[in-house]
């Protein structure tokens, strides 16, 4: 005969709280919810799943009225406890540990915007070494802080610029290197997502103000530089260009510049930082012919010398009409076979600096704008003289006879 002492009463019912709030409809043993059951709240939020002893343990599912998120996993204690999935009303969804109802261990997050991040977390935050897919195709791998990148990591690009270094507050703030997809490269200290030597202009060695002939080659240096005035060492790979121009002359009312049209002659203005326009002049990248120099100490020492036929073409452009006749000696053109000639290449700076070597004024083109400019003046100038002269030696004349 048994004794009511041992007996243990295992059945399923259905309990309404006094508050009627809850209630409970599932398996109960000795008094108390056990086994699987169904736990009901009056605004809609429910968990169904596992009980013992009267507590929320083990696997089940449980569903928020208020926000509409619902868990399925593992539980303790009436906890999110384990390895669960987490589905958000707003479309995001975390499959991964829990602890005591926060994101904490290792899982992976996809937010609403579809970005996913697969890495570790503490109290639903991103801490420690995780990795971040970015919708526009950007990629994190490194470390968090508090869900912001912080301490080393690397950062690719949807656009193929890469990044690795020390990150700060989601920033770039320390030692990194940055390859950018242009091809510019900057190695140093960042602050605040910016590097802390940054250049901030280009600057052109040597003398302000250069003489120049056609067809002697010659050497442009640039230097990345800060508002102090220091080379940027830790910078290199940008691309630079170089291009020559003369400065726009604006013609007098007096003088008709009809036969002068930009739109006829195909040139362009472009702007310049000296507060100017400017026409621009062709460039070419010199290569010596080894049967056109001259190889002697005496050119050597003077430079470049000119025949008598022929007139110096500087920087400042005497006025021609026409392509250059005659030769510079050691370095000849010959208008009557006309070579194509190729531009000087772009140039990539290499810590600070780069240089244009052995560029040199290509030939006008023809009916060259500022050249037919200059032909034109001083045409009207020299009629002016002349007109000038002409009454002047009448009025001499006529002196003579009074």
């Amino acid at each position: 005969m048994l004794s009511a002492c041992n007996w243990k009463f295992f059945w399923f019912g259905l309990y309404v709280y006094p508050n009627s709030f809850y209630q409970y409809e599932g398996e109960w043993k000795n008094g108390k919810k056990h086994g699987i059951g169904k736990f009901l709240m009056k605004d809609g939020s429910y968990y169904e799943g596992e009980f013992v002893n009267g507590e929320i343990e083990g696997n089940g599912i449980r569903y928020w009225a208020s926000s509409g998120n619902e868990y399925c996993g593992q539980f303790s204690q009436g906890e999110l406890n384990g390895f669960g999935v987490m589905k958000y009303f707003d479309g995001a969804r975390y499959e991964g540990e829990f602890q005591y109802g926060s994101r904490t261990g290792h899982g992976a997050l996809i937010d609403k915007e579809g970005q996913v991040y697969r890495g570790s977390f503490h109290n639903n935050k991103k801490q420690g070494e995780g990795e971040m897919h970015y919708k526009y195709g950007s990629h994190y791998q490194g470390d968090w802080v508090l869900d912001q990148r912080q301490g080393h990591g690397i950062m690719q690009y949807a656009d193929g610029s890469l990044y690795e270094g020390q990150w700060r507050n989601d920033l770039f703030n320390g030692q990194g290197s940055m390859i950018h997809c242009s091809g510019v490269i900057y190695d140093g200290i960042w602050i605040n997502g910016r590097p802390a030597a940054e250049a901030s202009k280009l600057v052109i060695l040597g003398e302000e103000i250069r003489e120049v002939m056609q067809g002697c080659p010659f050497t442009i240096e640039v230097q990345l530089q800060n508002n102090k005035g220091e080379l940027v060492k830790a910078e290199s790979g940008r691309v630079l260009q170089i291009w020559a121009g003369v400065k726009h002359v604006k013609l007098s009312p007096n003088v008709s510049d009809t036969f002068l049209d930009l739109e006829d002659l195909e040139q362009s203005l472009f702007e310049t930082p000296f507060g100017y326009n400017a026409i621009n002049y062709p460039l070419m990248e010199y290569v010596p012919e080894p049967d056109k120099v001259v190889n002697s100490a005496e050119s050597s020492r003077s430079g470049i010398t000119t025949d008598s036929s022929m007139n110096e073409t500087k920087l400042d452009f005497l006025p021609i009409t026409r392509r250059t006749h005659g030769s510079l000696q050691g370095f000849q053109f010959s208008p009557e076979v006309e070579k194509e000639s190729s531009a000087p290449p772009n140039q990539r700076t290499e810590n600070g600096y780069a240089a244009f070597c052995n560029i040199a004024l290509a030939l006008p083109p023809d009916n060259y704008r500022p050249f037919m400019i200059l032909d034109e003046l001083e045409k009207k100038t020299s009629k002016r003289l002349s007109s000038r002269t002409t009454a002047s030696r009448e009025r001499v004349s006529e002196s003579r006879w009074v």
